[in-house]
């Protein structure tokens, strides 16, 4: 006989009396329903001195010109087909330049049995059933694919229906669960409301998952408090996530209690959480309404939280802060977005944004950072000996400071069609005409005669850059960072690497930061070779892309909803607000 009712308030009734009762449900509950929360004979040889001369700052400076130059003086655009290394979605495209083969993509795996559209009866489960040929347990498979599919709220009961009447009235924490997560994806107050009381009656404690769900499904009704409780249940056993507080920070603005939504911010930001934007994006929704200058400098504050860990709003959220700003009443504020030319200025008010380059104090503090926890630090470079890492520091301190360190190896390999030791050859040629000091790190086989490395083209470079040839299992980026900070805040560097495994190894963010800082003002790209030997080098941004203010105005950097930023790569669209005059 089917058995079908027509809401889930009779869903009490299924439940019997077993020795389970009371127990939490451990650890059933699907990952899925979390993705939404949540040799060298001769040693000399290794060595190349070029002659001693003064620090060519000169130099440097003709380079960084000749770089920008490239794009016209003042030219706010990034090229579309070689777009700046740092900027956002420039990883994108360049994977896009050089396609991967597909050959070997898999298949996407077909469903074995189409989902139900409809609710079925008991019948037309067991036919449903009787077609599934794989080893899963059919129901446990069903729900899972109606959560990942978001089926229909009245399909799911239907099922948990047919289980029920299966089971002498019994559904399992995991289909419960999941039926859970699509009455909250479908905004099913009620049949959210129902669950719970079931789950209440059932489990004397839920795991942080079903918390969560519920607490995502409470905070819109006027229930929206017992989410709350949720939220402290999950605290006995864990830190809860920064989405657990944003879904209840909402449910507090939404319900005018602005005093919970502040103090569980401070919460949050107390267990060192970074928000969700979309919780920030939040306060400053709900400001738009306040009169309040104490609400106001909040709102301020975190914006210098974006500024200080260097976090940029999407469009969004930008959209929000703009006519947050245009909606205080006397102050005549202005929002536009816009873009930063090449020197510096904002296109619309023509402020000049924060320079990129390191105050004295602060390249210093990051230097010995750096030498101490990343080369002296001694983990990630085992494959570099002590003994060696020591042979190159006295090396280096034995030379002038160097205009220029270049990964030999890694520029070497740019132009994968090109010879190896002519593409190193033309690089150090470029700089050594414009009277650079330039050295060159590499390793012991580049001296070993071969097709791709011509000891006629290797002797050349050794001629006109100081080189360093390392051993052949050692790592290069210690040597790299090395020899570019202990040359002082002028030297630039020459790799395609983006050194982030090394930015990881600095202690605390604010470290990490000022590494990121350094490295967009010092590391050089090239981005085309063209016959003839001719190489282009890419601009060196000169200002640093973080929110700022002088008071009078704003400049915050945002990500655009339609481009992939990868965390190495910064915003190129600002918004600019400024008071009227």
């Amino acid at each position: 006989m089917a058995f079908c009712f027509t809401g889930i308030r009779s869903f009490p009734k299924l439940w019997k009396n077993n020795p389970c009762l009371g127990r939490g449900p451990g650890h059933s509950f699907n990952t899925l329903l979390l993705k939404d929360f949540y040799g060298i004979k001769n040693q000399q040889e290794l060595f190349s001195l070029k002659t001693a001369s003064p620090q060519n700052t000169k130099a440097i400076n003709l380079l960084n010109a000749k770089a920008r130059r490239k794009g016209g003086e003042g030219s706010n655009k990034v090229s579309s087909k070689f777009p700046h290394l740092f900027a956002a979605g420039a990883a994108k495209k360049r994977s896009q330049m050089n396609p991967q083969s597909n050959s070997h993509a898999l298949s996407p795996v077909r469903n074995i049995i189409q989902l139900p559209t409809k609710p079925l009866n008991s019948e037309q489960w067991d036919k449903l059933k009787e077609e599934f040929k794989r080893k899963d347990n059919f129901e446990d498979w069903i729900i899972s694919q109606m959560a990942h599919h978001n089926s229909s709220v009245d399909v799911a009961k239907s099922l948990l229906a047919w289980v029920a009447a299966k089971n002498n009235g019994i559904v399992g924490y995991n289909l419960l669960v999941k039926y859970l997560y699509l009455c909250v994806f479908h905004k099913q107050t009620s049949e959210v409301f129902d669950v719970y009381e079931i789950m209440k009656a059932r489990y004397k404690t839920l795991e942080p998952g079903g918390n969560t769900l519920l607490i995502r499904g409470l905070i819109h009704s006027y229930r929206w408090r017992e989410a709350l409780l949720l939220l402290e249940d999950i605290k006995k056993v864990m830190i809860p996530s920064k989405k657990n507080y944003h879904d209840c920070i909402e449910g507090a603005l939404l319900h005018q209690d602005v005093n919970i939504a502040w103090n569980l911010y401070q919460e949050l930001l107390g267990h060192d959480l970074i928000p969700m934007m979309e919780t920030l994006k939040a306060f400053f929704d709900f400001g738009k309404d306040i009169r309040d200058d104490r609400y106001s400098n909040k709102l301020l504050d975190i914006l210098l939280y974006l500024r200080n860990n260097k976090l940029y709003p999407g469009e969004l959220f930008a959209d929000s802060i703009k006519t947050w700003f245009e909606s205080v009443p006397g102050e005549q504020w202005k929002g536009q977005f816009t873009t930063i030319q090449k020197n510096g200025q904002c296109l619309c008010c023509g402020k000049t944004i924060e320079s990129v380059h390191l105050s004295p104090e602060e390249y210093e503090f990051l230097k010995e950072k750096v030498l101490r926890d990343v080369i002296d630090g001694g983990d990630q470079y085992k494959k570099t000996t002590p003994q060696e890492l020591k042979r190159f520091q006295n090396f280096v301190k034995c030379c002038p400071p160097f205009d220029v360190v270049i990964d030999g190896l890694n520029v070497a390999k740019m132009f994968p069609k090109a010879r190896e030791s002519q593409v190193l050859l033309d690089v150090v040629s470029q700089l050594a005409r414009q009277n650079l000091r330039v050295l060159v790190l590499g390793r012991k086989h580049m001296l070993t005669p071969g097709a791709r490395w011509r000891k006629d083209e290797m002797e050349k470079v050794q001629k006109q850059a100081s080189c360093f040839f390392a051993d052949n299992i050692s790592e290069d980026d210690p040597f790299l960072l090395y020899a570019t900070l202990h040359s002082g805040n002028h030297c630039k560097f020459i790799t395609q690497d983006l050194l982030r495994d090394h930015k990881a190894c600095l202690p605390d963010a604010k470290t990490q930061r000022l590494f990121f800082k350094w490295q967009q003002g010092h590391q050089l790209a090239i981005i085309n070779k063209l016959p003839g030997s001719k190489i282009t080098f890419q601009h060196i941004l000169s200002y640093d892309t973080v929110v700022q203010t002088t008071g009078d105005s704003w400049h915050i950097p945002c990500d655009e909803d339609l481009v992939e930023r990868y965390s190495y790569e910064v915003p190129t669209r600002w918004l600019c607000l400024h008071r009227k005059t």
